[in-house]
């Protein structure tokens, strides 16, 4: 039997309820049996970074937001785009992790659900290369046009996009267990 890996889930955007939200509630739904997933939803409360304050006593709130990272088996970041870019609130937790190495060899699933999100994905992936993550192309994934794709109730009603988070699914789970 195998056992259940701990996934620290990320939501890339600060909105109530937003997509990222509902498909990273969907993966942790459509694999309960192989993960025990986390949602980190509070962004908003990291505070902006500096250098300065980033010593061995850094803000209680990326104390935390490191710890998750750091005892987690995987992390799943799902993500909007906004102007070409991830969203600045994301990228500042991230900020807050490059004096660290808690990122270097961790597994990770990288998800960009957006209108298009081409460029915030690429943007993603140079970042969390750059901070040694260790993905691949088949635990990356861009959902484009999400709006359309996932009901108000949470529901992911495209066909196709529910087989390709499944296929997300299990290639983490192939990834966690290398």
């Amino acid at each position: 039997m195998k056992s259940i890996k701990k996934i620290f889930a990320i939501s890339g955007s600060t909105r109530s309820n937003s997509s990222n939200l509902k498909i990273l509630k969907q993966i942790a739904e459509l694999s309960k049996d192989l993960f025990e997933l986390k949602i980190f939803e509070s962004l908003a409360e990291i505070p902006h970074f500096n250098p300065d304050l980033d010593t061995e006593n850094p803000p209680q709130q990326v104390t935390n937001f490191r710890n998750e990272i750091q005892k987690a088996d995987g992390i799943i970041i799902c993500t909007p785009e906004y102007v070409f870019s991830i969203p600045g609130s994301l990228k500042n937790a991230l900020e807050w992790c490059v004096s660290t190495t808690i990122f270097s060899k961790k597994k990770v699933g990288l998800i960009t659900a957006s209108a298009s999100g081409e460029k915030g994905h690429e943007e993603l992936q140079l970042i969390m290369k750059t901070i040694e993550a260790n993905f691949n192309e088949d635990t990356s994934l861009l959902i484009q046009g999400v709006r359309g794709k996932v009901s108000s109730e949470g529901a992911i009603e495209d066909r196709l996009t529910l087989e390709q988070i499944r296929k997300f699914i299990a290639a983490f789970d192939n990834l966690l267990r290398e």
